[in-house]
């Protein structure tokens, strides 16, 4: 992870469940210290997938995007926008962003680094998980970490 971090300035963090009971997910570990970012977190699609949106997510950033709750991104998932979403759920760091915590205090931080969930649309409707008449299986998808 260091390593990736030194050479890419970020590192991707896969997990999924082998049962497929939950959904896999994707996070960021290191744009809070090499972009002074908040991390990112996709849920849902395939692993090359969400790692790809990351990199733009790290690119946009880098080139001097702001990150904020409810925001619109484009040019992350073709053909769509994606909003990105303060998490802020209970046991963020616990059952989803681990790597990106232990990072963040192994760099010598006090406290966690702020997450965003980026949150994707349904390809059929271009519907996202909080729109009335949402497909169930996109919002099943994408747990909801924001408020």
């Amino acid at each position: 992870m260091f390593a990736n971090i030194r050479e890419h300035g970020w590192h991707s963090m896969h997990v999924f469940d082998p049962d497929g009971a939950t959904p896999a997910f994707t996070y960021s570990v290191g744009f809070s210290t090499t972009l002074n970012a908040p991390e990112f977190i996709i849920f849902g699609l395939s692993s090359k997938l969400m790692h790809s949106m990351l990199w733009e997510i790290f690119r946009q950033i880098k080139s001097g995007r702001q990150v904020e709750h409810a925001q619109y991104w484009d040019d992350i998932l073709e053909g769509f926008s994606c909003v990105s979403m303060r998490a802020t759920h209970d046991n963020l760091f616990k059952e989803y962003t681990t790597s990106a915590g232990w990072y963040w205090k192994e760099t010598g931080h006090e406290g966690r680094p702020e997450v965003y969930q980026l949150v994707w649309p349904g390809a059929r409707q271009g519907l996202f998980p909080w729109d009335p008449g949402c497909a169930p299986d996109v919002i099943e998808a994408q747990p909801k970490l924001w408020d």
